[in-house]
């Protein structure tokens, strides 16, 4: 029987430690508990659990008076177990000492913790366990053992199986991987039938199994999703791209009676949904994945009655009859009163045939969350100056032994915000090359060297892998001639988000100007909806008078 992954709090404190122990007790039948006073005897049980490769799932520690202080304990646990979700314990009304505040304000910077846990007061105390609990659900859901929802077994440096995790990880799809040659994959694989298969193989909570399936098919079958319309009466509202502009859209055209329809054409949450940690979005005060962001409002719009048509896209916009007939992949059309364009934009790629060659083996557009894991102990670059860079140069850091954040400008000040800067200063396996950029590549079946360049200066480096966070190129080839859009491609718009064609909105990072901001973004989905009512009602005003 395989070990139990550990909780472990640690309080020199008796009676607070006695409190703590006994509310821990309610997870002893999945998680082995173990609770005690010195941090030095939990950094000696943390070392000895690296040392046989056993998961811990949490460790709180307050501050105490010992050498080996509390957030020095959890910076420790950070480097041993960095997938472990770690607490700095305080009393009530703790946050009010200088002292104190400072600590979990500069554990949190660091990274070194996860966020502070108010110690136990009341028995049962739900407000401690709250907080234990989403600890548990954000780790189980990202390294639980065992069999999961679904399971992918592929080459770990097959491009396909790349594009397949990537798809289900920014979907928010619980699943597993094994490499086919692991143990775990062959017996996954005999389990269906499907030994020496030489394409990936997508194993389904009834048991049955999808060979190299296209992503509508693996939508479809794999997550039920929707991909197909079940009829095809006029929408009031067709928003096109589910990133958060889009969601939010949807959320509040949907509570407000409009019949709304959201055509996304890769995953929930568009580029936003690869973000590991988005600590400056209001009301998150821990931080929150761009992916458990996104499914928190799919789920919302959801419920509200929105109706989504996933791995589809749209092939053409066109007025008809006073409204709007848009084409979406597969042959399907639809009506619609108005339409939202909230497509987003996608990282540039670099102009490089060897960077092609080595797409999805090494090579990477965007940071998912799901191949960080696979880099442990690697020598990981990324490309990239904003946010999106600066989260997934973080996340990358609990794993790689190396990663170097590579910036063609001479400094990340004007692109990154505070908290990102202090974080990777913080990190010692950070490194931050600026006036750098990558000119080659070169690997037999995946990335194993770069050429860089900086200024006049060509060096080759060493690289497991490469992640390309750079440019925003928009999403609007399709869009026909009369929405107009400035020499980048981005969508013209006047200060009602309206576009240069009357019932077609555009919002988000599509629209000429916008401000590269979740937030912001969000903020654009919810009013352009009081627009739209504005245009509907105008629209059925103008209709009537022409009936009489």
């Amino acid at each position: 029987m395989s070990e139990l992954p550990l909780i472990l709090a640690v309080d020199e404190d008796p009676v607070a430690l006695e409190r703590i122990t006994g509310e821990l007790q309610r997870y002893a039948r999945d998680y082995r508990v173990v609770c005690g006073p010195s941090t030095d005897a939990a950094l000696k049980q943390l070392e000895a659990m690296r040392a046989r490769d056993a998961a811990v799932a949490v460790v709180l520690a307050a501050r105490g008076t010992q050498e080996l202080k509390g957030e020095d304990l959890l910076e420790r646990v950070h480097d041993l177990h960095p997938h472990a979700k770690r607490a700095l314990l305080i009393p009530w009304g703790g946050w009010a000492d200088e002292e104190t505040a400072d600590a979990i304000r500069n554990a949190m910077a660091l990274g070194h913790i996860d966020y502070y846990a108010l110690k136990p007061w009341s028995v049962p105390d739900e407000l401690f366990h709250r907080l234990v609990s989403d600890f548990l659900h954000e780790w189980r859901r990202a390294n639980a053992p065992g069999r999961r929802e679904i399971t992918v077994v592929a080459d770990p440096w097959s491009p396909r199986g790349y594009e397949l995790r990537n798809l289900l990880a920014r979907n928010g799809v619980p699943h597993a991987f094994h490499t086919c040659d692991s143990e775990e994959g062959m017996e996954f694989l005999r389990s269906c039938d499907k030994e020496g298969v030489p394409v990936p193989v997508v194993l389904l909570p009834d048991g049955s199994a999808l060979v190299d399936p296209k992503p509508e098919e693996l939508a479809e079958h794999g997550t039920r999703t929707r991909t197909e319309l079940d009829d095809s009466d006029p929408f009031d509202v067709v928003v096109v791209g589910a990133g958060p502009a889009g969601l939010a859209a949807a959320v509040y055209a949907s509570s407000e009676g409009l019949r709304a329809l959201v055509v996304e054409s890769e995953s929930i949450g568009g580029q936003a949904g690869s973000s590991t940690r988005i600590r400056n979005y209001l009301g998150f005060s821990r931080g929150v994945s761009g992916a458990e962001l996104a499914q928190r409002a799919y789920q919302q719009a959801w419920v509200f009655g929105t109706t989504f048509l996933l791995t589809r896209h749209i092939t053409g916009l066109r007025t008809e009859n006073g409204g709007h007939v848009v084409s979406i992949s597969g042959g399907t059309e639809v009506e619609a009163r108005s339409v939202i364009l909230s497509m987003g934009v996608s990282y540039r790629r670099l102009e490089s045939t060897a960077l092609e060659a080595l797409d999805g083996a090494g090579v990477f557009y965007g940071s998912s969350p799901s191949e960080a894991r696979q880099f442990t102990g690697a020598n990981v670059f990324v490309v990239g100056g904003a946010n999106s860079a600066g989260q997934a140069a973080v996340h990358l850091s609990r794993y790689a032994a190396r990663v170097t954040l590579l910036v063609r400008a001479q400094s990340l000040a004007a692109t990154m915000s505070q908290y990102l800067l202090d974080e990777i200063a913080g990190k010692e396996n950070i490194d931050v090359r600026v006036s750098t950029e990558v000119v080659d590549a070169e690997g037999d079946g995946r990335l194993e060297r770069l050429t860089l360049r900086d200024g006049t200066d060509l060096t080759i480096e060493a690289a497991d892998a490469l992640f390309i966070l750079i440019g925003a190129q928009p999403r609007t080839e399709w869009l026909p001639a009369e929405v107009e859009r400035d020499a980048r491609g981005f969508v013209v718009t006047g200060p009602d988000f309206g576009t240069t064609v009357p019932g077609v909105f555009a919002i988000g990072d599509v629209r000429a100007g916008s401000v590269k901001r979740v937030a912001s973004a969000v903020g654009e989905g919810s009013v352009v909806i009081q627009r739209v009512h504005q245009y509907l009602e105008a629209t059925a005003t103008a209709r009537a008078l022409r009936l009489r």
